[in-house]
């Protein structure tokens, strides 16, 4: 799945709880826009040291973590290493 012009590594197959997809409604944020952020190397709201971990990650194959913050709650995103697959899910699915 593409969802950005100049992606810098696969989604694989995308998948989402339904708690992260209703607290997204709430939000009236889209799914689509997040997954488009996370594929454009907008990690959201994570540390340097785990913004590096994600550029590595890009380059090395490894697991890769985004975090966005809505007004109650985070939206993580994580894709696999192998690139087969991108959850959406809330940190305590985890």
């Amino acid at each position: 799945m593409l969802l950005c012009s100049n992606p810098l590594f696969s989604l694989g197959q995308t998948v989402a709880t339904p708690n992260a997809l209703n607290l997204l409604a709430q939000h009236n944020t889209s799914c689509f826009s997040l997954l488009a952020r996370h594929q454009s190397g907008d990690w959201g709201n994570v540390p340097a040291e785990d913004a590096l971990s994600n550029q590595e990650a890009i380059e090395r194959g490894y697991r890769i973590m985004s975090v966005y913050p809505l007004e109650t709650s985070n939206v993580w995103i994580i894709t696999e290493a192998d690139r087969s697959v991108t959850t959406v899910l809330l940190p305590e699915e985890y």
